[in-house]
């Protein structure tokens, strides 16, 4: 992260742009950063296009995502980590996912 990732793909935080320093606390960034290095790993090797293809078709899908203002680090600064809320949800009603029911229809009633 600090030796490859960081230095080359710099972008202005603050604004457009968040970064959490604390970054492995976040479980959506572990999951984009990990997807992001296994299709590095995968593509750097290929001759003529692979690197263009990664930066095309991984890191460019994923760095304003991962970056952006509402992605995993939008609560966070460059100095501050704030935990990230977790939706909360309630359990389904006995029998939602009767099979029976759900291919008649997916609403309820």
């Amino acid at each position: 992260m600090t030796r490859q990732f960081l230095p080359t793909f710099r972008r202005p935080l603050g604004g457009e742009y968040r970064w959490c320093r604390q970054w492995w606390r976040h479980a959506e960034a572990i999951t984009r950063l990990t997807a992001l290095w296994h299709t590095w790993e995968a593509l750097r090797l290929q001759p003529a296009t692979g690197i263009a293809t990664w930066l095309r078709d991984h890191l460019d899908h994923q760095l304003p995502i991962l970056l952006g203002r509402t992605g995993p680090f939008a609560h966070c600064s460059q100095d501050e980590h704030i935990e990230p809320k977790q939706a909360e949800t309630d359990h389904a009603p006995p029998g939602w996912w009767d099979p029976a029911r759900t291919s008649r229809s997916c609403l309820p009633g």
